[in-house]
């Protein structure tokens, strides 16, 4: 026993693990009043962790060229070693992490955690979120089958829309007048070396900005105003064992239904794997319906929903923009919000209707985003899309305005 702590002594002098640990977690103090929506950021790193593990294994046993990628996937749900469950779990990890980001979202627009001091917090949670998107379209090539070589054919065919430079960027992203080997090598080496890198550095300055300013709380009220003798915050527990303890539960009850899909459910109907990616990709027979898997769908639908041409500008190219101001709005929250409270819980019935709104609106359009084009799937995700900007756009006003509660001075 003496050993170990001699031992344990000699690693602190050299890197401050001690201090990291009592930083980080048994002297890192979050508010005692944390409710089941704070598991999800836990969830999410868990998330994460299982895609870099489950890609690297199957990065193994993948051939990126455009003749052996589908028979690669082939041969590694049928020949390989567990290979089956292997793949399993990182297409329902992708899946998954969608879900547990966007609840994690979600539990931040309800309690107003993009709010002073967490600005930066937020930003870097929607660059992360950002480049998830990224990497989980990048990913959408690789199996090569029908759906991921059409999904990926209109998605980059959006850059050709772009005034004066679109063909060229084009042709650019693909690395070749279509979708081709070319771009399945360059979205390979992206999806497996460059973003992950980037994602784990965007991961680290989230969470070190999260432990710089600390954790909000369903009442938005500040923990760290009144302290005790030793400096302690009266209304603030200790991470570790406190809250540890119960993002071991999250995950263990996550756990459950996660494996419950992956061994009983892994297509989910075709929603975590489609159908159509059950055949090899064919450049000479295009898909009846064309939409990419249901994470993406809200941001297709509203891509859709433009069918006008405006000062010279197609339509196809309007629809480009708003489907990228959809996914960069939510940047701006921290600036839009001029309520002078956090939570959700003392703002007035005009947020509350408001995120309503938005929250029926993503869901609709993630719906319509599914359904093949038509003029009535047309005209609601047309009307749902102005709902899902307006909530961001009329912010500045309801929040400045409408009547707000008292806020209790502490938890």
């Amino acid at each position: 026993m003496a050993f170990f702590e001699q031992l344990s002594d000699w690693i602190d002098e050299r890197f401050p693990i001690k201090s990291l640990y009592k930083k980080h977690f048994s002297e890192y103090y979050v508010p005692k009043n944390l409710n089941f929506m704070y598991v999800f950021g836990v969830l999410a790193v868990f998330l994460l962790v299982n895609q870099l593990l489950t890609g690297i294994w199957l990065a193994m046993s993948y051939d990126p060229s455009p003749d052996k990628a589908f028979a690669s996937i082939q041969y590694i749900m049928r020949d390989v070693h567990f290979g089956w469950l292997i793949r399993y779990l990182h297409t329902t990890g992708a899946s998954a992490l969608f879900i547990v980001l966007y609840v994690h979202v979600l539990r931040s627009l309800l309690y107003g955690s993009y709010q002073k001091p967490r600005e930066l917090v937020w930003l870097f949670g929607m660059t992360l979120y950002f480049i998830i998107m990224i990497e989980a379209f990048l990913g959408y090539l690789l199996p090569w089958g029908q759906m991921s070589y059409w999904g990926a054919q209109v998605i980059t065919s959006i850059f050709g829309s772009i005034p004066v430079v679109g063909v060229g960027l084009q042709e650019w992203v693909r690395g070749d007048y279509f979708v081709s080997g070319v771009t399945l090598n360059r979205f390979y080496a992206l999806h497996v070396i460059a973003f992950p890198i980037l994602l784990l550095l965007l991961v680290f300055l989230h969470l070190s900005t999260l432990r710089h300013v600390g954790s909000n709380n369903p009442k938005g009220v500040d923990v760290k105003k009144y302290r005790d003798e030793n400096g302690i915050p009266l209304d603030a527990i200790p991470f570790h064992p406190y809250f540890i303890s119960k993002d071991i539960f999250a995950i263990g009850v996550f756990l459950f239904l996660f494996c419950t899909v992956v061994f009983f459910f892994p297509t989910v109907g075709g929603y975590f794997l489609e159908k159509a990616n059950l055949e090899p990709a064919n450049r000479l027979y295009t898909p009846e319906h064309i939409s990419p898997l249901w994470y993406f769908t809200p941001f297709y639908a509203i891509l859709r929903a433009v069918t006008f041409s405006l000062f010279g500008l197609d339509a196809k190219f309007i629809g480009a923009l708003a489907m990228f101001s959809s996914v960069i709005i939510p940047f701006a929250l921290p600036w839009l919000d001029k309520s002078p409270v956090k939570s959700i819980r003392y703002k007035g019935c005009l947020s509350k209707i408001f995120l309503a709104l938005f929250c029926l609106s993503f869901l609709v359009l993630g719906v319509v985003g599914m359904l093949p084009v038509s003029a009535s799937s047309t005209l609601i995700a047309q009307v749902f899309a102005l709902l899902y900007f307006a909530y961001f756009l009329l912010m500045p006003w309801y929040t400045r305005y409408e009547t707000t509660k008292p806020v209790p001075e502490r938890v």
